[in-house]
């Protein structure tokens, strides 16, 4: 295995580097290469979901077996707890300095996570080799007020499923094409899915790049009435079907002949409609006053984090950006399917195929400000107006302006 060298410098010039940071939870990254690293015996705490520690050929064992063998002169021993990457906030950030050395994580937990003391901020060559390996959006999914904080390994985002009996593949690259071929679900009324038309529009939210806390929200303007007078076609066209709350199994009954989803409902779509009959792909694109405009999805992560309370920096820092490694994904999608991040790695099947398209051509980032809590319910709001209707042509302007002044009005303390 070909292991990059990621940190550099000393345990001391890291501790320097946390100390000039102002806190223990903006720790930069320092180690060792893999030769001549300086004596250590350690004991290193990593928490994962099960599936990734089941069995002496778990991928968790498999990895850090190799990060130990990349590393002679540290003398390791690791302990394993189960925390999925969803439970990290509360089982990490409840009682810190019990928590484990290296953990995986939700990337929308990290201001809960930073306010807990519980996520060290990365620097150095792991920081450099996040943004070579990865897409501008996801390394904005670990990013918060300038720092990375996280190796992500896999992302969290929704794409298309379609039944290939009703759509070609062609059809399936404009919306407007595939309401005239056949039943198209979308989940308007909820506040995941529906900034995606906005998004395509210019919209945006915290800036171009999500990160900028001062921006705020700008769903202002002719861009967003614009895009609020398409949903208003659009909900009145009998061949579109808020799916909020739809299962993959009307795609049976032909309730819907397409559905919005991410990976975890892909064998749910193949019980439906049988695997040969599944297609798989990033949403498509609209046509707004006859432009081309792509549906943007959400887009997040789960990453790799280390604890800042670690009594063993150096190994746990090095030992995180292993597990984000290109081997490394490369061995998750190899032994679980969990679909990499790193652009290094090439994948052969459909659902990732389409997940990795959708993260680097079609989506925006999902923000991590304070602020974002001020975007839910107004978005919520308009798709359950649209969907009953009460939004139209005449009151699309007063409705869209009402949206974004309640997104920008702070509730936030």
């Amino acid at each position: 295995m070909n292991v990059k060298k990621f940190l550099t410098g000393s345990v001391s010039a890291l501790l320097a580097a946390s100390m000039l940071a102002g806190c223990s939870a903006k720790t930069s990254s320092a180690a060792a290469s893999k030769k001549g690293d300086d004596k250590v015996t350690a004991t290193i705490t990593v928490w994962g979901p099960q599936e990734d520690q089941t069995g002496d050929d778990s991928w968790l064992a498999k990895e850090t077996a190799a990060f130990a063998k990349e590393h002679p002169d540290w003398d390791l021993t690791f302990k394993f707890g189960v925390c999925s990457e969803g439970d990290a906030k509360k089982k990490v950030g409840d009682d810190p300095e019990a928590a484990a050395d290296v953990y995986m994580y939700a990337n929308d937990q990290i201001p809960d996570l930073l306010k807990a003391n519980a996520l060290a901020q990365l620097g150095g060559s792991t920081v450099d080799d996040v943004k070579k390996n990865n897409s501008p959006v996801t390394v904005n999914t670990v990013t918060y007020d300038d720092g990375v904080y996280g190796v992500p390994f896999t992302a969290n985002t929704w794409f298309m499923y379609y039944d290939k009996r009703v759509f070609s593949d062609d059809d399936v690259k404009n919306l407007d094409t595939m309401l005239t071929k056949g039943k198209v679900g979308f989940p308007l009324s909820n506040s995941w899915y529906i900034a995606s038309f906005y998004a395509g529009n210019g919209c945006t939210l915290f800036g171009a790049d999500g990160i900028d806390a001062k921006a705020g929200i700008d769903f202002s303007g002719d861009k967003a009435v614009a895009v609020t007078n398409y949903l208003v076609d659009l909900v009145n066209n009998p061949n579109f079907v808020d799916a909020n709350g739809l299962t993959p199994s009307t795609l049976a009954d032909g309730t819907i002949n397409a559905l919005f989803s991410g990976t975890w409902d892909y064998q749910n779509v193949v019980d439906a409609i049988g695997e040969e009959n599944v297609g798989v792909c990033k949403a498509p694109t609209y046509t707004l006053n006859g432009k081309e405009v792509q549906i943007k999805a959400f887009a997040g992560s789960k990453a790799i984090g280390v604890n800042p309370n670690s009594k063993n920096p150096e190994v746990a820092v090095a030992l995180a950006a292993y597990l984000g490694s290109t081997q490394a994904q490369q061995d998750h999608y190899d032994m679980r399917k969990i679909v990499p991040t790193d652009n290094n790695i090439t994948v052969d099947d459909a659902v990732s195929k389409a997940q990795t398209d959708t993260i680097d051509n079609a989506s925006i980032l999902q923000p991590l400000q304070a602020d974002m809590a001020n975007y839910w319910t107004p978005a919520e709001s308009m798709g359950k107006e649209l969907v009953a209707k009460t939004v139209t042509h005449d009151n699309a302007a007063e409705k869209t302006e009402e949206m974004n002044k309640s997104m920008n009005t702070s509730s936030v303390q």
